[in-house]
């Protein structure tokens, strides 16, 4: 199959298909007699696993640890189970960081009055007044004193 029809059935980019061949990822395709690249099934299964690991967030050098033990497999899986332990802790700690900012921007976000109006009866905003006192180095609603 051509490189359009592969991109198709994968839902991956041509573009994209190309540098997992000039990674060493998937393996270079026959060429057709025009000089086309000819993709067989076997491109076709190895492109859709690397899909699924990318769209698990998974690094390449990780999906490219995923595709050597599949080329070259072993009794055990323990590399497999360390290189997923690792990915999981990432995303645990992924996790952890964006809670900690859903907390800030929860505090910013309180700070709106909603009248959007001062005592003098100017425009005023409570989440721009957090920002800018940040801005100056003072404490804020989502960075306190500490």
């Amino acid at each position: 199959m051509q490189i359009k029809t592969l991109a198709r059935h994968t839902g991956v980019d041509v573009e994209t298909i190309r540098y997992y061949e000039k990674q060493g990822l998937l393996p270079e395709p026959a060429r057709l007699e025009n000089g086309y690249r000819n993709y067989s099934d076997t491109h076709l299964e190895r492109l859709a696993f690397i899909r699924h690991c990318r769209a698990l967030d998974m690094p390449l050098a990780d999906v490219r640890q995923l595709l050597a033990c599949l080329d070259q497999p072993t009794d055990d899986c323990l590399n497999v189970e360390a290189l997923v332990d690792g990915h999981l802790a990432r995303v645990r700690a992924r996790l952890a960081s964006m809670q900690a900012l859903e907390k800030q921007l929860l505090q910013l976000r309180a700070r709106c009055n909603g009248g959007h109006k001062g005592a003098d009866g100017q425009p005023h905003c409570g989440i721009l007044d957090e920002l800018v006192a940040a801005a100056h180095g003072e404490a804020c609603a989502c960075h306190p004193a500490g």
